[in-house]
């Protein structure tokens, strides 16, 4: 299959930047193929801004970051029109949303005014600007990153923002081996290079429209309905996932099958990006957080209760 070759190609590629994560990394192109946006939220110095300049370069795509700060304004990130005194009119003045691939850097670091801003972006591929809508660049992912909500000067992001990242993940420490890797690499001065590119936009486009034919059962799409049902019902939960989150899992699970070479999906797949595309998505209620219980324990329960189907 070729495109399992351009996949595994581009995984590969990654790898010589990011070291042993390679889940991260799976993660990172199921989301992207599944026409998805990315939240990463770890400590400071794991490589979550490396995991997405990684992305542009291997897809040869347009890259912008933008390091979000409490005086960042929704303008710096949609743009804004600017009178034009030759011509008498006002022309559109692009803003960092008009790219590819979206680094919004520590993007719970500014004001719930300018996270706002990108909604319209993030769900309808578009901005609007002094009543004008403006298309965005065809492929496009927001990759946003941001520190554990407890550290200083952060703002929580809203349950509409997170609710449109298709998944959130945490990189993660290296392990003892892979930072023997990384330090070794940093003295050969082989830690950061230029990557060469696998594939252009057109063929991650054409690669998204494949993942939109991957064939997935009724008895798999009841299987999401259920566990997406579950999370509303649960006692330790006091905000269950959206139907958004429904239609993420299913198309989340596509993308897994057909990054693992299938055109059908399995119940692994489903399985294995549930905790992703839902942790962000549910609020425990007070008692759970008071118990200092998991989500991801509250999800596993949920999993346990609700039969899983066997393909015939």
């Amino acid at each position: 299959m070729e495109n399992q070759k351009k996949i595994n190609e581009m995984i590969h590629n990654m790898e010589q930047i990011i070291v042993g994560k390679r889940e991260a990394i799976e993660f990172a192109l199921i989301t992207l193929l599944a026409g998805g946006h990315l939240l990463l939220e770890d400590v400071p110095g794991v490589g979550k801004t490396t995991l997405a300049k990684t992305i542009a370069q291997t897809i040869h795509c347009g890259f912008t970051r933008i390091q979000f700060t409490p005086d960042t304004l929704p303008s710096d990130v949609t743009g804004l029109s600017i009178y034009n005194m030759q011509t008498g009119k006002f022309e559109y003045s692009k803003g960092a949303i008009m790219d590819n691939i979206i680094l919004a850097d520590e993007i719970n670091r500014t004001s719930p005014k300018t996270q706002a801003s990108l909604l319209e972006a993030m769900e309808e591929k578009q901005v609007t600007v002094d009543g004008v809508t403006y298309p965005l660049p065809k492929p496009f992912m927001v990759i946003a990153t941001q520190n554990p909500v407890d550290y200083l000067g952060t703002y929580n992001l809203p349950e509409a923002q997170l609710d449109r990242f298709m998944m959130k993940i945490s990189i993660g420490y290296p392990s003892a081996s892979d930072e023997k890797i990384m330090a070794d690499r940093f003295l050969s001065n082989q830690l950061v290079k230029k990557l060469e590119h696998v594939v252009d936009g057109a063929t991650i486009v054409q690669m998204q429209k494949e993942v939109e034919q991957v064939k997935i059962g009724q008895d798999l799409v009841s299987y999401i309905t259920k566990v997406i049902q579950e999370t509303r019902k649960d006692n330790n939960i006091s905000l269950g996932a959206s139907p958004r989150a429904t239609i993420a899992l299913i198309r989340a699970s596509q993308a897994m099958a057909y990054v693992e070479g299938r055109n059908y999906c399995i119940p692994d797949d489903i399985i294995r990006l549930i905790n992703p595309v839902i942790s962000h998505r549910i609020i425990l209620s007070p008692e759970a957080r008071l118990s200092q219980t998991k989500v991801e324990k509250v999800l596993k329960n949920i999993i346990s209760k609700i039969p899983i189907p066997v393909l015939s």
